[in-house]
């Protein structure tokens, strides 16, 4: 069991790491310019398929562009969209969580209506009204998911800081004369670090295929930047003819969704005190 454990966060970390890599190092890894046109290969087949162009490992789309290029290029904006989104809700929902768990009363009561009001619209519904109203750009999209994801950060902080103010260690730091907000910080925050790692990396994973569901449907960035969504909203057409187009996109949303769940699943796993004792 504990070799699996660590197997799952080894395969979920390399693909992870890989993501990091395309998107850091995309002008050096891309063969092409992912926006440069060549009218005269478009469509064409992924060279190992038989295509006429070698250079073209996983072929052209409907405008000679290499998509190789393109997804290495698209991976940029899911881990920029990804991992601020992950970040700013988590601190906007840890705060609040916080605060609502430890202080209680009117504070716990006026901070659970305002969760059970965005709880009440579909994630990905909410999404879609906040960038229709806000435009496209990847500040904007940024901003939408974080404003639909920071309930479920809330929640988990909060239920964790009930029962930890209860502890013996708070008792004792209010006894010896502590500051609430330095108890929150010092000794109570700290030790949810655990379950907001793994809300943290599962609500990555959904943040990617949200923001590829928005550019999907022409609400997220702007389409002259490459993004695994485009591409498959790009493809839909020439599905008959040219399948390779929404296949190596969507393989790639895939891949890096699973190796992300892969590595929250496996986070999870190692700190889970019942497996732990196991």
């Amino acid at each position: 069991m504990v070799r699996f454990r660590h197997l799952k966060v080894f395969m979920g970390g390399c693909i992870l790491a890989t993501l990091f890599i395309c998107g850091v190092a995309a002008p050096l890894l891309a063969p092409f310019n992912p926006q440069e046109q060549r009218l005269e290969t478009r469509l064409q087949a992924p060279a190992w398929m038989g295509g006429q162009s070698a250079a073209n490992w996983l072929g052209t789309d409907n405008l000679g562009r290499d998509i190789l290029s393109r997804i290495i290029y698209g991976s940029r904006i899911s881990l920029l969209v990804g991992v601020t989104t992950v970040i700013l809700a988590g601190l906007v929902g840890c705060f609040l969580g916080a605060i609502a768990g430890y202080f209680g009363n009117g504070t716990d009561e006026a901070v659970s209506k305002v969760t059970e009001i965005f709880l009440a619209f579909p994630f990905l519904l909410l999404a879609i009204a906040l960038m229709a109203f806000l435009g496209q750009g990847v500040i904007n999209i940024i901003l939408a998911l974080m404003m639909s994801r920071w309930v479920q950060y809330c929640r988990v902080v909060r239920g964790e800081v009930l029962s930890l103010k209860q502890r013996d260690f708070v008792t004792a730091a209010k006894a010896l004369g502590g500051k609430d907000f330095y108890i929150l910080l010092k000794h109570v925050v700290p030790n949810t670090l655990a379950s907001i790692t793994v809300v943290a990396t599962f609500a990555m994973a959904i943040v990617i295929i949200s923001e590829a569901s928005l550019s999907f449907l022409g609400l997220g960035v702007p389409a002259s930047i490459p993004t695994w969504g485009s591409m498959l909203n790009e493809g839909r057409s020439y599905m008959n003819r040219a399948p390779w187009l929404t296949i190596f996109p969507g393989l790639a949303i895939f891949i890096t969704v699973f190796g992300i769940n892969l590595l929250g699943d496996g986070l999870r796993d190692m700190f889970d005190p019942k497996l732990r004792r196991q």
